[in-house]
This record gives structure tokens, sequence and C-alpha cells, in this order.
């Protein structure tokens, strides 16, 4: 048996091989998604059955826990053709099988000691632009996902280390923006590459036999300290349900509903009872919503090692007929809303009996925001981005202000880089105050962006979440503010008929769209919060004297202290 001290270095070093493999994509990257945000990852999955053995720290987790199914869909794919070989490497971005959406494109590559195959590594990225009827892809009125971009299935990008043109020449063909996508790719194909060369110095330092009991070691270690934590928690069925604003195409809602159910050392999470399929982009398939689940339950317990062993004590019931558990042609574009919300109602399903684990719900949606245009030298220009919110009140203290969505360890890229990158300028970045989510500790605040144009013309393209159904708070917190997105025309502002999405707006030189995004839930009673804490809060803008009143009952006198005998009058008269 491996010694403890041999495998926590190799779990290091076979961490840092993940970790650089995530930054020299970060720093080669064309499309400020990946080199700002850093929204690609990277990781090693077993050569048999693709699970996942290693990530990176740096990159999208909810990518390497939908990656295994990516890598097992190469190895189905390779068994099935029989011509799998030393120098191949696979492109694809099917997000049925392995997937995502279709802007996220993975490179898969096997790595090979003496003719046989020790492990795959794998390299995904959101490419600025794929195709699709809108530009930056996040089309909310897409009914069937050849309207979203184009669908690459798995196959050779390098055949034993030659490069196929063709492959490049069709992706090409099928970007707006060709040249950021030709950087992108060269940027993943470079990261495999000192993967494969940091791989291969490891196995001849350490051998190919201690690095592969310890990688055994440490998915058996996950498993097992995952199922002492679910063994810690009282038997019993454990439910929650949210809502999603609509599909983009029936402003209707749309359930998600988890039935957790936790005996001995084992817990079944079962959303029998969501909503079945719809007709708009807000679907997701099966390997979408297992990573999902193995984000969350990596939030939930910390402690676990990040590798296939935390879902092995897990059983997920998914029918087919659900829209988390999709196929082809079904739209799958806003993949990123729907499975925020099963982060959400794990966390819920769990307050109540772990209280010290879970945290208020984050703000619950990217905005994904589109501009395109052309330049004046009839150029064509795409901002796509996405932007921050409040996470949730935790048992330790308030939430993150201006965050990214848990579901990643992005950024949000800099107004500096997006002003440089296009012909806008943000008019307001700013906190947004009373948007967080009122508790014993409070909720994170939302953010207010506005961009103005500086071109002549432009159409915008809106995919958000949030507009009707804010984020929760848990214990006791109260919800945090409701997404908002308004948009100048020559009459005025307006709204979007479906609140958080929208097709077709036109801008021109001078107008602006505006977006004030959710705060995180609150965590605790607010009534249970210091009343000091509620007058910094005013103090920094966070909150207004009206919300001290209303939702904490702390009275402040004219210079902004604490009125201590109203405060005790307003509390008493507020829990009777």
């Amino acid at each position: 048996m491996i010694d403890p001290v041999t495998l926590a270095v190799l779990k290091g070093r076979l961490e840092q091989i993940a970790d650089e493999m995530d930054a020299t994509l970060f720093r080669s990257a064309f499309n400020p998604i990946i080199a700002e945000a850093h929204d690609a990852s990277h990781g090693l999955y077993h050569a048999k059955t693709g699970e996942t053995l290693v990530q990176g720290k740096s990159g999208l987790p909810i990518f390497v826990g939908a990656m295994s199914f990516a890598v097992k869909a190469v190895i189905e794919k390779a068994s099935k053709d029989g011509d799998l070989a030393d120098g191949d490497i696979y492109i694809f971005n099917d997000p049925y099988d392995g997937g995502t959406h279709l802007s996220d494109f993975r490179l898969v590559q096997p790595f090979y000691r003496d003719g046989q195959i020790f492990c795959f590594l794998a390299s995904v990225g959101h490419w600025h632009d794929v195709g699709g009827n809108v530009p930056g892809n996040y089309n909310p009125v897409a009914t069937e996902s050849f309207q979203e971009g184009m669908l690459i299935p798995p196959v050779k990008l390098f055949c034993k280390g030659e490069l196929r043109q063709d492959v490049v020449d069709i992706l090409l063909a099928n970007s707006r923006l060709p040249g950021s996508l030709y950087g992108d790719l060269n940027g993943q194909i470079n990261a495999l590459d000192l993967g494969m060369r940091r791989m291969k110095a490891l196995l001849d330092e350490y051998s190919d036999t201690i690095v592969a009991e310890a990688l055994l070691e440490l998915r058996n270690r996950a498993a097992k300290l995952m199922a002492a934590n679910i063994s810690d928690l009282p038997d019993g069925t454990y439910s929650a349900e949210d809502f999603l604003d609509n599909d983009g195409i029936v402003d209707k809602p749309l359930k998600i509903v988890l039935d957790m159910t936790i005996k001995d050392d084992r817990m079944t999470l079962d959303f029998s009872r969501t909503s079945d399929a719809c007709a708009g982009p807000v679907n997701i398939s099966l390997s979408t919503a297992i990573a999902s689940i193995y984000v969350a339950t990596k939030h939930l317990f910390t402690e676990v090692p990040a590798n296939a062993g935390v879902l092995e004590p897990i059983e997920v019931i998914i029918p087919d007929s659900s829209l988390l558990n999709v196929r082809a042609p079904k739209p799958v574009g806003g993949y990123t809303e729907t499975i925020l919300r099963i982060i959400d109602v794990i966390f819920c399903a769990l307050a109540d009996v772990a209280p010290e684990r879970v945290n208020g719900c984050a703000y619950g949606t990217i905005n994904a925001l589109s501009l395109a245009g052309f330049r004046k030298d009839k150029s064509r220009w795409v901002m796509f981005s996405f932007f921050g919110g409040g996470h949730g009140g935790h048992p330790e203290g308030d939430g993150l202000n201006h965050g990214n969505a848990p579901i990643s360890t992005a950024t949000i890229p800099p107004a500096e880089i997006l002003e440089a990158a296009y012909p806008v300028m943000f008019t307001q970045w700013s906190l947004r105050p009373d948007s967080g989510g009122p508790g014993r500790h409070r909720g994170g605040l939302g953010a207010i962006y506005e961009i103005e144009l500086l071109e002549e013309n432009a159409d915008v393209f809106l995919f958000g979440e949030r507009g009707k159904f804010p984020p929760p708070g848990v214990v006791g917190g109260k919800p945090a503010a409701l997404n908002k997105f308004t948009y100048q025309q020559q009459d005025g502002d307006y709204i979007p008929p479906m609140v958080s999405k929208m097709v077709g707006i036109k801008l021109k030189k001078g107008q602006c769209v505006r977006l004030e995004t959710p705060g995180g839930g609150g965590y605790g009673l607010p009534f249970e919060r210091q009343p000091a804490a509620v007058a910094r809060d005013v103090a920094l803008g966070f909150v207004s004297q009206q919300s001290a009143v209303r939702d904490y009952a702390v009275a402040l006198d004219q210079n902004g202290d604490v009125n201590t005998r109203q405060t005790t009058k307003l509390r008493k008269a507020a829990q009777s």
C-alpha cells in the first residue's frame, strides 16, 4: 500500500499538471471568455471508464464533472472504430454526449505508456462564436440545437500526431470570429501538449505502478469520505423546489424539484417531479445534470477529494421525459441557468438537517449578454460576456458581493478589457444596494452594469434568469432581489416581455442596456443580525435605512448610529 507522504506528494503533483494546463490556455487564448474569465478546464481521466481522476483548481468544476462523460464517448467511439493510436486527439462539442452546450469545445487525448493507455487528458473551453442564429450563441428563443450553433461529434483533430487541416477548416468556416476560434483551438492543443510532457516526467520519476496506485487510492478515499459524511446526516427524505422564469418560448414557469433521501451512508437524489422537457433552451443533458450534482456536493462536502469517488455513494434519478435529461435536437444553450437551479435545490433540501454546511442561494443566473454589429471598416464585432451577482450568506458570515456563479471558479471579464476590445463604454459598474437577501448573515450584493453603444448600430441578445423567482435564503434567511434588465429606445426604457430573455433588440449610438443583478439569499433570521452590522451596511451603502427598519428592525439616528431603544422596540413588535 502506498505510504501517506508519497500519496500527498503525488496528489499535489497530479493537480499541478491540471493547473498548469489551465494556466497555459488562459495565457494563450484569444477569447476574453477564456483568457480573462477562465471559462475552461482541464483534467486527467481513467483509461477504461473515463472517470475523473484529477481536476485543475482554476477552471470550471462543472466542466470536469461533464468531461468524464465526454472521455467515455471518445473511448466508445475509438472502440467502435478500432483505430485509436498514440498522438490522436479527438475534438467535439456534442452537448448530448458528454457536453454542456455548443460553445464548449472538448479536446481529448490518450496518454500512452509502453503501448498501453495510462489515462486520458482533456481540455475544454468556451469558444467565442460557433455559428447559429445569435452571435455568441446564447439564443434564448432556440427550439432546436441547429439554431444554437454547429454541432461536431467526436472526430479526430490529430491522427497519429498529424493535424487534420480539413477539420480545422470546417470549424473556421462556421464561426463569425474565425481568428478567435483558431487562437483558442491552438491554446487547447498546447495545454494538452504540456500535460503530456508533465505526465511523462512524473511517471518517469515515480513509475507507472506507484502513480496508478495513488490514483486508485485517491478515488477510494473520496468515496469513503463522502459515504462517511452522508452517514453523519439524519436518515429521512428532504424536499425542495425552485423555478425557472420561462423557457424563452412560452412565458410559463418551469419547476426544478428534488426529493433527497438519506439512508445510512447512501444518498438518493430524485428529480422525478421536475418539469418535462420544454420547447426552449433551458433543457440540459443527463451528463450536465450529473456534473452539476458533482459541483453541489463538492460545495457541501469540501474536504472530499475532487474525483469520481465523490458520486459513488450517490444515486441520481432523472426520468427520460425530464428537462434535465434531453437528447438531440432539443435546445440546451442556456444550460448554465438550469444547473444553477439544481445546485440551489440541493442546498435548500439540506438546509434543515445540515445548516452548518449550506449557504443561501447565489444570484442564480449568468446573464449571458451579447452585443454585435459591424465597425466602420465593415469588420464584424461580437461582445459576449457574463455578469456577476451576490453569493448567499453562510454559517460564518455574509455572502460575497459581486461574485461569479458557483458552478465555476471563473472571473468576470474586467470593464477595461471589454471596452478595449469592443465599441462599448460602461457608464456604470457598481454594487446594487438592497439586493442581498436579509439574514443573520446577509446575502452578498448584486451589481449594476450600464453599457453604452459607441458604434452606429448593434443587435443585443440577453439570456438570463431570476427575473420572477428570487434567490432563496436558508435557515430563516430571506430571498435576494430579482434580476432586472432594461434597454433604451428612442421613446424611453423597456423591459423584455419575457423579463429575463430577449433577442433582436436594436441599439443606436449612445443608447444603453442596463443589468441590475440579484444578490445572494440570506442565512438565518434577519432579526438575529447584530444592529451594529446593519448600521455598518447602511454607512457603506449596502443597505438603505428603509431596509434597515423593514427587514432588520433596526433604527438609526441622524448620525447613522444604532438607536438602541427604538431598535429594541421595533424587534419586540416584529417578533410578537
